[in-house]
């Protein structure tokens, strides 16, 4: 690897023979879109409100005490 002057140019860019290609501009990778997600059931909403309710209590009872 050859080293450059702290204030010199950058080296040119080329290609690399055998590399892959090279990706669009931006961080992102083009991948399938996600499927929709299922909206939750009446279970995990009473799990939630029970959690909720739980930790709800606990903190009342840890400030009144």
């Amino acid at each position: 690897m050859q080293e450059r002057p702290p204030d010199g140019p950058l080296p040119a860019a080329h290609p690399v023979p055998g590399a892959r290609a090279r990706q669009p501009d931006g961080d992102q990778v083009p991948c399938p879109p996600r499927p929709q997600r299922a909206p939750l059931t009446r279970r995990q909403y009473a799990y939630g409100i029970t959690v909720a309710l739980l930790v709800l209590v606990l903190v009342a009872a840890g400030i009144l005490r």
